[in-house]
């Protein structure tokens, strides 16, 4: 299926693609529609085609330990969490982190995606991604009525893709837990959210996957992607591929065009040449590695890396986003009537689920589907004192601040002001939390409170001219106290659902953080010290204008060249409050029409 070195080494094709992750799948499906273009792929994994324990649901986590299927980059040394290193899992092999991701389909408030535009980026709105995305989405509503009487659901009005080669779906396991939690959630008076896949996730919402529901498997990049289309003629897939830098020449216009592409193969160098476009698709981590080792970006960067200069834009591996999450975790009773993912820890019950999958059946055909989206102000009282020492604090600094930065601190603190539905909680069927790990033979639900508009900006930088050493990954958690501010106060909320029915008649204990942490500050350092990422990078290669730090342009074209672009969340200007595999795929089909 895929193909051979001496299939691509000195050859020509019209686009050369660094990335077969999840952008730079759906991008090459896109534009090899045109039989008359030859596209290739540069994929530095392998294919990991029909592996189980990709396709099977309900594995959160799980993958991260197997070396071929995902990096395990990690963060430098976090200053304000006690010199934390991170790990930032991302997925190796074809389909990216679409590949071990938790399999969520989530989308962005209107407003959120009209914000780009605000920003300088004509085009780039909820009309026009609302396009792209529906071409991506093949959304299969629920016909047996299961998810009626947890929450009232008219599928019939949601504006979602229903053709797309992308199975969306919820699935085949929704039992007492997700009524549990949805109840309580109502309970503690969060209203449902009325279109969460069409702008308005504002409230209680119950999120589909990407899970096949005849076959109970995972829908990811790969099967949407690809294999529908791998015996294309003009479509070209090298794995195993670890693009380089790009090899680049001055044009006529005084900009530069990207000849070709240095690559690595089985310990050997090599280079591709490309006719019209490279297109870097190696996610929000690596992608302004390449632009840094290829002589775009910062002067002061470069100069200590001893690469030369080509284009300078003080934007690339600036402007890092991140979303946060912090899980709140209550010890279940021995009577409830239901099963967690806690139970596949044990390697009985694993087994037995295992056979239960292959007939349709089980913990591994469970899902992630329950979720609350609210405005700060609607779980916590002093909102107000926190955007008002935000914004005194913001306004103090404007004049040290990056050109650029203030335009998106504006829109920020708008959105607290505003009620933008910005504190994420998450219903998940087990434990997900620290520091106290699960116990042998006990059952936990957690609720898991996310940060999703951190004003904390970090970088993205090479350290080496060698690209074999990873480029330094700096996040600066909590660097913005204000993104502690939020998340402690969503902490506190959820703590307070325990006292709510039905969760407070099924619980035990609180195991996480657990009753010795009780006051503001003992509660703060436990959420300073244990928040996690989520794995959702983002704006490393910024779309802004030139002038506010941007890396491309609204065609995702890299300033100062032809035919060198970005397509992948790195250009993604200021975060927004949803998990990123749909702005992944609306961001890769955009750049083909």
């Amino acid at each position: 299926m895929t193909a051979d070195i001496d299939e691509v080494s000195d050859r020509t094709f019209d686009y050369v693609i660094c990335g077969g992750g999840t952008a730079g799948l759906t991008l090459a499906a896109r534009l090899s529609e045109d039989s008359d273009v030859s596209v290739l792929v540069l994929e530095a994994g392998g294919t990991n085609l029909d592996e189980a324990g990709i396709l099977r649901p309900g594995s959160w986590g799980s993958h991260f330990a197997n070396a071929d299927w995902t990096w395990p980059y990690k963060t430098v040394k976090q200053k304000a969490v006690d010199d934390t290193e991170y790990l930032w899992f991302r997925g190796k092999g074809l389909g990216g982190s679409s590949q071990i991701n938790f399999m969520v389909w989530a989308k962005p408030p209107k407003e959120e995606i009209d914000d780009f535009e605000r920003l300088g980026n004509p085009g780039w709105n909820w009309k026009n991604y609302q396009h792209y995305v529906s071409r991506t989405e093949g959304f299969v509503a629920p016909s047996d009525g299961k998810l009626d009487d947890i929450l009232k659901v008219d599928f019939s009005s949601w504006e979602v893709g229903r053709e797309g080669p992308m199975e969306i779906s919820f699935p085949g396991l929704v039992d007492e837990v997700e009524r549990c939690m949805v109840q309580t959630l109502r309970n503690a008076g969060i209203p449902s959210a009325s279109q969460p896949l069409s702008g308005d996730p504002n409230g209680i919402c119950l999120v589909p996957n990407t899970y096949d529901p005849v076959k109970n498997t995972r829908s990811y990049a790969t099967t949407a992607f690809y294999t529908p289309v791998a015996d294309r003629p003009n479509l070209t897939v090298l794995v195993h591929a670890t693009a380089h830098r790009l090899n680049t020449r001055e044009a006529a216009n005084g900009k530069l065009s990207a000849a070709s592409v240095e690559f690595e193969y089985k310990d050997r160098l090599y280079s591709v040449d490309a006719a019209k476009d490279v297109c870097l698709t190696a996610g929000a981590l690596k992608t302004p590695h390449i632009l840094e080792l290829s002589g775009i970006g910062r002067k002061d960067i470069l100069d200590k890396i001893s690469v030369s200069l080509k284009v300078e834009l003080p934007g690339v591996g600036e402007n890092v986003q991140e979303h946060l999450n912090l899980g709140v975790s209550w010890e279940l009773k021995d009577t409830v009537d239901f099963e967690t993912a806690d139970l596949l820890r044990d390697p009985t019950h694993a087994a037995k689920h295992l056979e239960l999958h292959s007939k349709g059946l089980g913990l591994f055909t469970k899902a992630v589907i329950g979720f609350a989206f609210n405005p700060l102000k609607r779980i916590s009282s002093l909102s107000d004192v926190i955007y008002e020492k935000a914004k005194a604090k913001i306004m103090a600094n404007a004049h040290r601040f990056p050109p650029g930065l203030m335009e998106q601190y504006t829109i920020q603190l708008e959105r607290i002001k505003n009620g933008a539905p910005e504190c994420e909680v998450i219903c998940f069927p087990g434990h997900f939390s620290s520091p106290a790990p699960p116990e042998a033979g006990k059952q936990y639900l957690s609720i898991v409170p996310a940060m999703n508009h951190c004003f904390s900006r970090g970088t993205i930088h090479s350290i080496s001219s060698d690209p074999r050493v990873e480029p330094e990954f700096d996040p600066r958690y909590f660097e913005q106290e204000v993104d502690l501010d939020i998340l402690v106060e969503s902490v506190k909320w959820v703590r307070t659902l325990a006292d709510v029915a039905p969760l407070k008649n099924l619980i035990v204990c609180e195991h996480n953080p657990g009753s010795k942490i009780a006051n503001e500050e003992e509660i703060r350092e436990w959420a300073r010290k244990y928040a996690l990422t989520t794995w959702h990078t983002a704006g490393s290669c910024s779309m802004l204008p030139r002038e506010h730090s941007g890396v491309v342009d609204p065609e995702l074209r890299v300033y100062g060249t032809n035919n060198v672009r970005v397509v992948d969340l790195s250009v993604v200007p200021l975060h927004f409050a949803a998990h990123t595999t749909s702005g992944n795929r609306a961001i890769s089909d955009s750049i083909c029409v």
